[in-house]
């Protein structure tokens, strides 16, 4: 559709909302050339708009004529109650998590049909991984994402299996009969180990938060070199500290 008729009808906010919108983990920069493509806006509007979100701080003019997004941004989203309040409960748990092992630790929770890396801890063990905080990824393909997808009801599990199960890694689940007997087998123990699943060389221990009203509402993880070896030694920890989220959650 041309860019004139699709802008036709559209309002300033809807507008504004597709500029933002442009930009993904793929396209974390793009010039005005490129937004105005991408939302079908006429080069004209889109200047303008972006002009706006920049000068409010939602986005911001970096090298060459390109943007990103920016800070204030940022500083929006922190405040959904939400994710304040489990990023706030986690924090200590995952402090002491990342202490104890040495390790990296993730905070995850469910974002549509994908797993959102809410938050962060480095260890002093290096690692090399896809997340960073922010960051959306497939639930099938990592530990955290199949705790998620482990205690989410049985139409939700459908649909992300009928959106497809790409390779990530040589140990990504691509079978949809051999990720059910996996997720069940979550359920049963209580835990997920992932090996190689996201990325090359990198394992996960990865346990369920629990909401009061008994809902799984997120995951933490300890993420560590697939050489490491005996991931099993690493369950009680996580586990230990993933029920110290869901008490501090109460």
């Amino acid at each position: 559709m041309a860019g004139g008729t699709r802008q036709a009808g559209r309002s300033v906010l809807d507008g504004a909302l597709a500029v933002l919108g442009a930009f993904s983990d793929h396209r974390p920069e793009l010039s005005l050339g490129a937004i105005a493509a991408a939302t079908g806006l006429p080069s004209a509007t889109a200047y303008r708009l972006v002009a706006e979100l920049v000068e409010w701080g939602a986005l911001e003019r970096v090298a060459r004529g390109r943007y990103r997004i920016g800070l204030r941004l940022w500083q929006v989203g922190s405040l959904a109650p939400v994710a304040r309040d489990l990023r706030d409960a986690a924090l200590p748990s995952m402090q002491d998590l990342s202490a104890v092992t040495g390790h990296l630790v993730h905070l995850v929770v469910l974002d549509g049909h994908e797993a959102l890396f809410l938050e962060r801890l480095a260890g002093h063990v290096e690692v090399r991984v896809r997340s960073r905080v922010g960051r959306k990824l497939p639930l099938h393909g990592s530990g955290p994402g199949k705790v998620l997808l482990a205690h989410a009801p049985p139409e939700f599990v459908d649909e992300v299996l009928d959106r497809g199960l790409p390779r990530l890694a040589s140990g990504t689940i691509t079978d949809p009969v051999q990720l059910r007997r996996a997720l069940a087998d979550i359920r049963r123990a209580g835990y997920c180990l992932s090996r190689d699943e996201m990325t090359e060389g990198t394992s996960t221990v990865a346990a369920p938060i629990t909401a009061p009203d008994g809902e799984v509402v997120a995951s933490l993880s300890a993420v560590v070199p697939s050489a490491t070896g005996n991931l099993q030694l690493l369950v009680p920890a996580v586990r230990v500290a993933a029920a110290g989220v869901t008490r501090a959650l109460r």
